[in-house]
Parts: structure tokens; sequence; C-alpha cells
């Protein structure tokens, strides 16, 4: 059976520049997933898992490795730009995998409105002068300005930022440990990580399914399988070893700020945006508020969301190539071998949707909860594809990786879901359907998917 396999075998060129080592997918990783993301949902984690944001980003980390897993598995079997889409379209059936990546895409057009949203606001309050909107254009045109040049630059900025966020996040974790033991905040607890007094299973998957927005973005590493020199192989590792240090980084600064915050019990009630930089404020002082505010900001705005507007853009490249998508956004700069149309496609959305939820006073609560839906929906199915192209297909006999993983890893991400907002769940099914009408015009039009090296007859 085909374990390892080149992208000119599916009847694709080289387009994109070869050009980005492990390192650079690792790091690409956690910029996507940023160490620091709990800072700014912290309090809602908080709230959600009863007081055990630990024992949230725990659980998550846990079910997203079985999902990382079943990434290095596909990722071998295709090696190709479009991640879940290909997977679930080359493994099931394309009419599959175009539903599968219109899922995922919900997710990876609402991700960067949010980033810079939440960048924008957090710069008006340092800069009221300059209005939200305004900072907004503002974001989106640097980013897109760098992503145009080419995935080389957008690595090496990339590299520089995650250093400066790693350099605040130790800065909190030094200043945070030293202030418990000198007594401040609850002192050394196991509370953040299990509470019997309100720990229940629903609660807990509840609250996974806010903490995993920290996570979303280590699938993204699998979008520049045609960039990397190593190929599958390295993108497989690469993924797992972001998962795992992100997961790492998360645990450990979650668990020092829920001994740190102020008022615990208020906190249960109240979802406070702002309820890490208040447990920053009693670790340090008021300067350790600004600086871990100011860096959740730049982060958010400027890191982050570089590499978010990447991998949707790869996305769109990638269902364009295979005519599921307007054409014009398969096209490639020649000069920087980039998905040019496809960026600045992602950019004008990011701007329109950021600048009208800008003018709502609950824009990022609303844009917050109907995140990871679609990501949690692709990702049951990336699994179902496993089991499908190497076991039902390829008969294999590696029973672990092939069948045992992907089922425990569905169950839990089935979890997930089913103790999600509300609002996500009732978007993510409108979203469906839009998909599903899509896909019977398609048919209706005699363009229904097709994939190169997989058979007409399939669905």
């Amino acid at each position: 059976m085909r374990t390892q396999q080149s992208i000119e075998q599916f009847g694709y060129r080289q387009e994109l520049h070869r050009g980005v080592g492990l390192a650079d997918l690792v790091f690409y990783g956690l910029v996507f997933m940023v160490p620091i993301a709990p800072f700014a949902i912290f309090g809602l984690v908080y709230a959600e898992s009863g007081g055990m944001p630990v024992l949230a980003y725990l659980v998550g980390m846990i079910a997203l490795l079985f999902t990382a897993s079943s990434y290095a598995q596909m990722v071998k079997a295709f090696p190709l730009s479009g991640s879940v889409y290909n997977y679930a379209g080359r493994g099931i059936a394309p009419p599959v995998g175009f539903l599968t990546g219109w899922m995922v895409l919900l997710d990876y057009i609402l991700v960067p409105s949010l980033l810079y949203l939440v960048a924008s606001i957090a710069m008006n309050d340092v800069i009221p002068a300059v209005p939200v909107w305004a900072w907004v254009i503002g974001f989106v045109a640097v980013n897109t300005t760098i992503n145009l040049r080419g995935i080389r630059m957008t690595i090496r900025l990339t590299r520089v930022m995650i250093v400066g966020a790693l350099v605040v996040l130790a800065l909190f974790l030094l200043v945070g440990v030293w202030a418990l033991l000198q007594g401040k905040g609850r002192g050394f607890s196991l509370a953040p990580l299990f509470n019997g007094d309100t720990f229940s299973w629903p609660i807990v998957f509840a609250a996974v399914s806010v903490a995993v927005l920290s996570f979303l973005g280590f699938d993204g590493i699998s979008m520049l399988v045609e960039e990397s020199t190593g190929g599958s192989e390295q993108v497989g590792r690469a993924m797992r070893l972001a998962l795992v240090l992100a997961g790492v980084l998360f645990i450990t600064q979650v668990w020092v700020a829920a001994l740190l915050v102020p008022d615990p019990d208020g906190l249960l009630t109240s979802q406070s945006d702002t309820a890490f930089y208040d447990a920053a404020a009693v670790a340090g002082g008021e300067w350790l508020r600004g600086v871990t505010s100011i860096a959740t900001a730049l982060f958010w705005g400027l890191a982050n969301t570089l590499v978010a507007q990447v991998a949707v853009s790869r996305l769109l490249y990638a269902m364009a190539r295979d005519r599921q998508l307007p054409a014009f956004l398969a096209r490639v700069s020649v000069r920087h071998s980039v998905p040019a149309n496809a960026i600045m496609l992602v950019s004008a959305l990011s701007v329109g949707l950021g600048i009208w939820m800008s003018l709502r006073d609950d824009g990022v609560g609303v844009l917050s909860s109907l995140i990871n839906m679609g990501a949690m929906v692709a990702f049951v199915v990336l699994h179902v594809s496993v089991i499908v192209h190497y076991t039902l297909r390829g008969r294999s006999r590696a029973w672990w990786s092939h069948l045992a993983a992907p089922l425990i890893g569905m169950a839990i991400l089935i979890l997930v879901v089913i103790n999600a907002n509300v609002l996500a769940q009732v978007l993510g099914l409108i979203w469906l359907a839009l998909g599903a009408l899509a896909l019977l015009v398609l048919y209706l039009l005699g363009r229904r998917p097709v994939l190169g090296g997989v058979p007409a007859d399939r669905f």
C-alpha cells in the first residue's frame, strides 16, 4: 500500500517554494497557536471549567494529540496543501472533502477577524485617539504586505515575534511563582487541576470547547507540506512537537494565573475578559498588567494573524486548484511563489468582518462563541478518513494508529461538540447547509468534486 507520495503523482506541479524546515514548522505552529493565547480567554475558560482551567487545557491537549496522530497518518498518504480537505476527499470521497474543507474554512475565516478585533480593541485602550476600525485596517495591511513577499519572510518575522512572546511569558511565570512563594494569591494548590466541588464531565468538556481555541493552528502546519524541505514525515513530527510544547506552556501559565486571581469565586460567574491581567497585577503590580496586555495585543494582531492568513490562503488555493472554488484563487505569484489572490481575498474578508464586529458591543463575544465548531467537525471527519483509507480500503493491521487512536480521538471530539455553545452549534449547522447547497450547485453545473488520483466513481 502507498504510504509516501510526491505531489507530482497526483497530477499537480510543484509551484510553491520548498524552503521550510522542521524548526520553521514548529515555530509556525507555535505562533499560530500563540504561546500566550490563554492571556485573552483565561477568564472565560476559568468560569466555564468551574475553576479548573488546567484540566480543560490538559484534556484539550490530549484530544488534539490523537488528532495530530491522524494528521500524521494522512499527510504521509497525501502530502498536499489543503490539509483535512484533501485527506477527507482522497481518504473517503471528493464530496466529503469539499464539505470538510468548507467546515474548516468557517474557523479559518473567523479566527483572523477575532484576532484582529481583540488586538485592535487593546491598542485602542492604549491610544484612544486611533479608533478600533483603523487599527483593524492597519494590522491587516501590515500582515498582507508581509505575506505577499513570500513564505520565507513570514517565517523569519514569526521567529522574532515568538521569542518576544516567550520572554513575556517567562517574565510572568517568574514574577508569578515568586509572588506565590511570598504568600500572595492562594498559594500552591491542585485546585486548578481538580476541584471536587465543581467537577463534572459536561462542565469539563464545555470548557474544553473554549480552551481548544488556543490550540487551533497546530493543524495549519499541514498546509505547508508542499513547502516543507522534509516532506510529510517532517510535517507530522512538527505538528506533534508544536502541540506538546504549546500544551505545556498553556497549562503552566493558567495554573499560575488561577492561583493569583484576586476574586476566584466571583470569576466563576463574571467571565472577566481581564482576569489574566488582574492576576498579573496581583503578582507584579500594574506594570506587569500592562506588559501582558500589550503583548497580547501585538502578538494576536501581528504574529498570530500573519500565520492564520497563510493557512486560510493555502486552503483556498488548494480548493480552487481542484475547481471547487473560483479559479482566480489558485493563481500563484510568479515572483514570490505565494497564492496572492487568495491572500488578498482573506485580507478583504478580515477587514470587512473585523470592522463590522468592532461596531458591536458584543463583537468579541459573538466571534469567540462561533469559533471552533467548524474545526471540531472537520477533525472528526479526519479520524474517519484514517479508518476508511487505511483500515477499510488498505486492510491495514496497524490497529492502534489506523483504528483505535482515531476512534478515541473521535469520541473525545464528539463530546466536546455536544457540550459546545448552542449558538456555535447552530452556526455550524447553517454553515454546513450552505456547503451542501454549494456542493449541489457544483453538481448541477457539471463540476462535481474530482481529485487527482481518486477514482471518479466515488460518490
